[in-house]
């Protein structure tokens, strides 16, 4: 069987998040709402997007653009009103086994030790206890936390607390990783350590499909084969920027460069008309 042209396929999907309206009246905090009136709010619209296997897509944009609505759907945890989305040339209909996913907020156990934490992951999947503890220790090392097995999230730090939950995503051993914002709590210079970590890891793992929603410029720049700018709500996809550095250079001296400084600024424009679009 022929390998899917894109590992992910994003055809003309359109979200909208529907809510009820409260009515404003004094009597009508209190009393059944007989007359509920529906709001309507269109996330995204229209959305197209193909991520080859290999590729790390990262999305950028203004607030309340669409990008974590983007990204959910690519996992099943939501579903599109109209267009759909393909992974590996099937329909995304639920969570799918081969995508691993990274919240801002950790979503650590805190009643589990950090390899009991990593070994999360290959237990749903059903890997025998051996092999999942074998995986969780090859993964905890990797990213550096050799010697933290049997801490609680409350002892780490919440760059050690985000590496865990790395760790956690690659036991798995995903062919897609999905990113939302997971270096976004962090302090800047963990952040960047945290951004090194990473292309690291990557480089040792092997050539996962990745696509990383972030608001920092310089982040989607040092990641990202391609950046994909969204405009303002309802998003949509504005533009997608080739990133032109190979990865072996993606380290401090090419923050300096004029290239990389060109690109950023590229990269601000777009997102600055765009919220100012937003604003207006």
């Amino acid at each position: 069987m022929a390998e899917p042209a894109a590992k992910i396929v994003v055809d003309g999907v359109t979200k909208i998040y529907r809510t009820r309206k409260r009515r404003d009246s004094f009597l009508g905090r209190f009393l059944p709402d007989l007359r509920p009136k529906i709001m309507e709010l269109k996330a995204v619209d229209n959305v197209s997007l193909e991520i080859a296997s290999g590729d790390f897509v990262a999305i950028i944009g203004p607030s309340r653009c669409g990008k974590t609505t983007v990204l959910r759907m690519m996992d099943g945890l939501i579903f599109p009103d109209s267009g759909q989305v393909l992974v590996n040339g099937t329909p995304v209909t639920g969570p799918r086994a081969e995508c691993g996913f990274i919240f801002q907020d950790f979503g650590l156990y805190p009643w589990r030790t950090v390899i009991d934490n990593v070994a999360f992951g290959p237990e749903l999947h059903g890997v025998p206890k051996n092999v999942r503890y074998e995986l969780a220790r090859k993964h905890i090392n990797l990213v550096g936390l050799k010697g933290f097995e049997s801490a609680f999230p409350h002892q780490l730090s919440g760059g050690m607390q985000q590496r865990v939950g790395i760790a956690r995503m690659l036991a798995s051993e995903p062919e897609i990783m999905l990113m939302d914002e997971p270096f976004g709590a962090l302090d800047a210079l963990t952040r960047r350590t945290m951004q090194f970590e990473l292309i690291r890891i990557l480089a040792a793992e092997g050539s996962a499909t990745s696509v990383f929603v972030t608001h920092d410029l310089d982040e989607a720049i040092l990641l990202g084969d391609k950046v994909v700018i969204m405009s303002a709500w309802p998003g949509r996809v504005k533009e997608i920027v080739p990133v032109p550095f190979p990865r072996a250079e993606r380290g401090e001296a090419l923050l300096e460069s004029k290239l990389f400084a060109e690109l950023r600024h590229h990269l601000w424009v777009g997102v600055h008309e765009e919220q100012l679009a937003s604003e207006a």
